[in-house]
């Protein structure tokens, strides 16, 4: 990622509305935007308030301090969670309703009390959108034009938080009353 690119829209935003360019922040928004259509209107219409937007919507994305090691490595990580939940094949059980989906399901599933229950109906929803999510990062990954880091962060990033809530719904699931009948 382009630091310096970076520290000219931090200096941009931070010079009084005054003192800004109006050159220098258009040339921002086309380096970070490649939009020469809008480009043109900023000039043509002195429009400050659309440089400022969209310097403000981009900075914090690039502001992450998201090395390209870490990338790499969370990239590992989600690839080996696909693998782990088959999310890079279509099953019939993604696509049935939460009451056909019965692998894991307790037999005293019925009896639980209902945000135990709930719990498993969440997990299959968290499955469908971890497949999205690492879909999502696959494509971008595979695309012709290479890719990111901040393109594909969101999704592997998403993806491993959504696996592990996935874990702590299983346990909490797998656990309920088991504590009791152990004592």
């Amino acid at each position: 990622m382009d630091t310096k690119l970076t520290q000219r829209m931090q200096d941009w935003l931070e010079t009084k509305p005054a003192d800004r360019s109006l050159e220098e922040g258009a040339e921002l928004v086309l380096k970070l935007t490649g939009n020469q259509f809008m480009h043109r209107n900023i000039m043509v219409r002195k429009d400050f308030k659309m440089i400022e937007y969209q310097l403000r919507k981009y900075l914090p994305k690039r502001l992450q301090e998201v090395t390209h090691e870490e990338v790499e490595r969370m990239s590992k990580e989600a690839a080996k969670i696909a693998e782990e939940h088959h999310l890079d094949t279509i099953r019939k059980s993604a696509k049935t309703p939460p009451e056909e989906w019965k692998k894991g399901k307790r037999e005293d599933h019925d009896q639980l009390p209902e945000e135990i229950q709930a719990l498993y109906a969440e997990n299959l929803t968290l499955l469908h959108r971890m497949r999205e999510c690492h879909l999502q990062a696959r494509k971008i990954a595979n695309a012709t034009k290479p890719c990111s880091d901040c393109d594909i962060y969101p999704f592997v990033k998403e993806l491993i938080e959504l696996d592990k809530r996935l874990h702590s719904n299983w346990k909490a699931y797998d656990e309920y009353g088991r504590e009791e009948t152990a004592e």
